[in-house]
């Protein structure tokens, strides 16, 4: 099978290539492992499948399966269902062997042969098009894939929307206020702003005419802060990509040496709910050691670890957490990331911080204006993880009925600020929105529109779109079609899910 810059290469029509025949063949890198599997299979009378326990996985587990079944009849064949490389991991699912899922592999092959001919014809006819329309270098290519475009018109769109965005200004109030213990407090408009002078001019006219302020109102109440929920893929990748400024790729690429390092569970999982039979307590047992965290480790051990659920399972693999503490040396980046790992799921099994939050409404002239301030009483899960803040702002004293007249009263006038270019957290957010890609492949597709100069990341690590990746997003636009678009990928990905759970038939019938 030819990959797809051979294909390009070929003297090829492009419209050929959505009915030419595929096949499956073994890379020139796998020979060897051909070789040995074909080897073995002969002395055995049962095949058990270790392959990563995702759709790709059960994909290559068939591979296997499709390779030895013809070399040895009556070869009993199971399905291994494990989620860490640890010796009770192993042992417990031996103990529990399961069938391979013949859906979920046919899912990822209808998804791949899809991928291939669409990325092939079109890649073929965007190359060919535009090497003769406008002389790129004869070995660039354009390509095109089902989940790159998406990802890139996610890109450009809010591109144009920050180009295009009209600023328009505003005038709002402010009020400040400093008591005689020389305390300092600042009011806040409720009604937030106005987009034209005069009304507020008038406003602000009738309230220097009777600057005295009254105490309106003044309400404490209890305030939490959640304890972030046990962690995914995505939202692994987004934490890594905001606090450690580590691309999603990168992400993964280290997450997967630590989980065959033994260090954490696996990395690719849209759960983010423990499940009840997962015992906490040595996980965090293994984890007191360490200076940095250990202390608040045997707290979490003290009160019994509880943790906070979100509301996604894929029923494949457990949230990502640590499995043991490492007893080797870690390279800076893995370390970080394990860190990183480790402070979340010690938050996720801890407690919700609490506070105490007090509003205060004045009144000046028939306006209010309000002041909010926290006292933070337990810092609990934040005492842990560092990538969260929760700043305290005290108030001074107020009695209810009050009066004073304000330090300082104005009307500033300011403008509207345009929308921000994507940083690679904000784009993984919205591919897991609209269905483009999966936790697995997120990463994947934001490398491969860098790697075809479609996009680039600014100083502020944050997506810009080359001219390339610009003009074919407008340029299909303009032509009616809507490739940059999440929708076609997005069905796609719903329809692959019905495969796999057997609602739709992989052939299209």
């Amino acid at each position: 099978m030819m990959s797809i810059s051979q294909i390009v290469k070929a003297q090829v029509d492009p419209v050929v290539l959505f009915d030419a025949p595929v096949q499956k063949k073994v890379t020139d890198r796998a020979t060897d492992i051909e070789k040995t599997i074909k080897r073995e299979v002969v002395k055995c009378q049962t095949l058990i499948i270790w392959t990563d326990c995702d759709r790709e996985g059960e994909n290559i587990g068939y591979e296997i399966i499709n390779l030895c079944r013809p070399l040895k009849i009556g070869l009993k064949i199971y399905r291994a269902r494990f989620s860490e490389i640890t010796y009770d991991s192993a042992v417990r699912a031996l103990s529990n062997l399961t069938q391979p899922d013949e859906r979920v592999s046919a899912a990822v092959d209808v998804r791949q042969e899809l991928d291939l001919r669409i990325g092939a014809a079109f890649t073929r006819f965007q190359t060919l098009r535009l090497h003769r329309l406008f002389g790129f270098d004869s070995k660039q290519i354009i390509s095109y894939g089902s989940c790159q475009f998406p990802t890139l018109g996610f890109i450009v769109e809010r591109y144009l929307q920050r180009e295009n965005f009209i600023r328009e200004p505003f005038w709002k109030i402010t009020v400040e206020h400093q008591t005689d213990n020389n305390e300092f407090c600042e009011f806040t408009w409720e009604r937030n702003r106005l987009f034209e002078h005069q009304p507020c001019l008038m406003i602000y006219d009738m309230i220097m005419d009777e600057p005295l302020a009254r105490v309106m109102d003044i309400k404490s109440k209890n305030k939490s802060k959640w304890r972030p929920t046990a962690l995914d893929t995505v939202e692994m990748e987004k934490l890594a990509s905001r606090k450690l400024r580590m691309t999603g790729k990168k992400t993964m690429d280290i997450a997967e040496k630590l989980y065959m390092k033994g260090l954490i569970s696996y990395p690719r999982t849209e759960t983010n709910i423990f499940p009840s039979e997962i015992n906490l307590n040595p996980l965090v047992q293994n984890q007191i050691s360490d200076q940095r965290w250990g202390i608040f480790a045997q707290r979490v051990l003290n009160d019994g670890p509880r943790p906070r659920n979100g509301k996604n399972t894929d029923k494949a693999h457990p949230p990502i957490h640590p499995i043991r503490y490492p007893d080797g040396q870690l390279t800076d980046e893995e370390n970080k990331l394990y860190e990183l790992i480790v402070r979340h799921f010690l938050a996720c099994v801890s407690k919700d911080a609490q506070g105490d939050e007090t509003t205060i409404k004045i009144n000046i002239a028939n306006e209010n204006f309000h002041a909010s301030g926290l006292i933070i009483r337990e810092r609990n899960y934040l005492d842990v993880y560092i990538y969260d803040k929760w700043s305290e702002k005290e108030l001074p004293h107020y009695e209810l009925n009050q009066t004073f007249y304000p330090t300082k009263i104005e009307m500033i006038q300011g403008e509207t600020s345009p929308p921000q270019l994507l940083t690679e957290a904000d784009l993984i957010a919205l591919m897991e929105k609209h269905g483009i890609g999966t936790d697995a492949t997120h990463a994947e597709h934001i490398a491969k529109i860098q790697e075809r100069l479609y996009t680039k990341m600014n100083s502020d690590r944050r997506f810009e779109p080359e001219k390339l990746g610009l003009g074919l997003c407008e340029g299909y636009d303009k032509m009616g079609h809507a490739l940059s678009k999440p929708y076609l990928r997005a069905e796609l990905e719903n329809q692959l899910k019905a495969v796999c759970e057997g609602r739709a038939n992989p052939a299209g019938k």
